[in-house]
């Protein structure tokens, strides 16, 4: 009996026959903390109906037969593996975060919108000018985040800060770029570029600047802990109620003119014994 219960409750959510209508389909990769708030925050005071799907929670699931069976109005993906599910959706919106593949969107792609990874080049140049540094390292592959870069040295420039930077191909290079930077720069800014910051190269940034005395800016809280100076990190809750206010207008209608847009808010995480011991201070972000 238990297991027939079990296999009743496995098809109601596979098969979309047996699915009630309703407005957004929430593809979330995993069950991860981070992704939980994200959809929390999503769902807050949402008065359109949802249905969560978690893929990891299945061998394998057909998204296209889902969506065109239950007509949802428009797809959530959260994570790279959602997006990678939603991208065979061609004709039904789909607004995707928590995701890097967001700067892969093709102009052929009309039905894909999101919210960056990346933090606002802006709230990063206002942490540098906080600090008095003028030479900021970064290491990066353009196919990563050249399109990010080429944001960020124009309004670096706007400010007085010289971006000092290393292109690489394969993370293999990393070591050497970094080594390179070397007495030629006063910060280090690590970006959300899974070419340029991996599980093997993540500590050479951390020994750089403890090696040269130069303070490391990241984008997650996780490396405060490691060595970095100063994080901004998305507030996820936050984030998955800047989703809700974008699906309310792709409910509605409205189409943006901006098909990626950047986190709405972030915290400033600082480590404090790395800041007094270079004798910098942040300010406020």
């Amino acid at each position: 009996m238990r297991r027939i219960m079990l296999l009743i409750l496995a098809l109601a959510t596979l098969l979309p026959s047996l699915a009630q209508a309703y407005d957004v389909l929430v593809l979330q990769s995993r069950r991860d903390p981070y992704y939980d708030e994200v959809v929390k925050g999503f769902r807050t005071e949402r008065n359109t109906s949802v249905r969560l799907l978690v893929l990891s929670d299945y061998s394998e699931v057909d998204v296209v037969r889902i969506v065109r069976e239950d007509k949802p109005r428009m797809i959530l993906a959260v994570g790279d593996s959602a997006l990678k599910a939603a991208r065979k959706v061609q004709s039904t919106p789909v607004l995707a975060v928590m995701t890097l593949g967001i700067p892969d969107f093709k102009s052929n792609q009309s039905n894909l919108s999101g919210i960056s990874m990346f933090v606002s080049p802006e709230r990063y140049i206002g942490v540098f000018r906080n600090m008095k540094t003028r030479r900021v390292g970064v290491v990066h592959n353009p196919a990563k985040s050249g399109w990010y870069m080429n944001q960020a040295r124009q309004i670096a420039r706007q400010s007085d800060i010289e971006l000092v930077v290393r292109e690489i191909s394969t993370s293999r290079e990393t070591l050497d770029k970094l080594s390179g930077l070397a007495g030629k720069v006063d910060a280090l800014w690590m970006l959300p570029d899974t070419i340029a910051v991996t599980r093997e190269t993540t500590e050479a940034y951390f020994r750089f600047g403890q090696q040269y005395s130069v303070p490391v800016i990241s984008f997650s809280g996780t490396y405060i802990g490691l060595g970095a100076a100063v994080a901004l990190e998305i507030d996820r809750y936050a984030l998955g109620r800047q989703a809700d206010g974008l699906a309310v207008a792709i409910l509605s209608g409205q189409r943006s003119e901006r098909q990626v847009i950047f986190p709405a808010k972030t915290e400033l995480k600082k480590n404090n014994s790395v800041l007094q011991r270079l004798r910098v201070e942040p300010g406020r972000n």
